[in-house]
């Protein structure tokens, strides 16, 4: 009896702690100037550790919780996957070209992790799920419960064609275990994940990002570091224009993280 009593009461505290954290999610719809500022539709979540308590805002709290394939965005939790199973030994790996002509330049020669993140060269990924295999790439992502967990596709890649999605509130969620080093894999190895996701760095705090289009929509996500904590972010957008909406992802971004004082005006180069 005092067994089943005490599993009551966890239950019981679990879904207290789950309905407390959703309603310190704030919906900010003043935000919206933002998202209209750039003609675009979408949603951020955005989870301000800096200070004693955690504060969580959304704009489209609808979508924010919608599952969309992560597109480029995969390639931070892919690469953990990658380095857990020896398919890359360390960031000075080289990947030889396949001497195939893709459209944007940068694809087209040798990458090592590091510029396989920041040109995000999908081929080299694609080698990594060549290597993995749908089982193993299914058990890894059941490991980390990232989205749906379904690495299935019919053709092309499964982050960006197949059935893989997930949603900008469980991108933060993953997020902030990284950046704590507490998923399932190596500090080592999540330590050099971020590492190579730096995108810009100034005296006072560091940007970490990854962007993602899946060619109806974008993703910009990551989080910037500051003394006082971090800040973390997932923007979803849609991109009708196709190349020409891409820039929204990074602008209005960066727009409402400087509104909240979480990354300075006017940063990028």
């Amino acid at each position: 009896m005092i067994n089943r009593y005490a599993i009551f009461f966890l239950i019981l505290f679990a879904f207290v702690s789950v309905s407390a954290a959703e309603d310190e999610m704030v919906e900010r719809l003043e935000w919206k100037t933002f998202f209209d500022k750039h003609n675009a539709t979408g949603t951020i979540v955005i989870d301000d550790g800096r200070g004693v308590s955690n504060k969580v805002s959304v704009y489209n709290s609808a979508r924010a919780s919608k599952r969309f394939s992560p597109a480029s965005t995969f390639k931070i939790p892919h690469t953990l996957f990658a380095l857990d199973a020896g398919v890359v030994k360390d960031e000075f790996q080289i990947f030889p070209w396949d001497g195939v002509i893709r459209s944007y330049e940068p694809h087209n020669q040798d990458q090592n992790l590091r510029s396989a993140m920041r040109h995000s060269a999908l081929w080299v990924y694609e080698t990594f799920a060549k290597a993995l295999g749908e089982e193993k790439s299914r058990s890894y992502l059941n490991r980390i419960s990232y989205g749906n967990m379904d690495p299935s596709t019919s053709s092309g890649a499964y982050w960006v064609e197949g059935q893989l999605t997930v949603s900008a509130v469980e991108q933060v969620n993953l997020l902030k275990k990284l950046y704590h080093n507490d998923l399932p894999f190596k500090t080592e190895h999540q330590r050099l994940v971020k590492d190579i996701m730096t995108v810009e760095a100034e005296k006072e705090w560091i940007l970490r990002a990854k962007t993602g289009w899946q060619g109806r929509y974008g993703w910009w996500v990551g989080w910037v570091e500051w003394h006082s904590g971090p800040v973390f972010f997932a923007l979803n957008i849609d991109t009708p224009n196709s190349w020409e909406d891409l820039y929204k992802r990074e602008a209005i971004t960066r727009d409402i993280l400087a509104s909240i004082g979480a990354l300075p005006a006017n940063t990028k180069k």
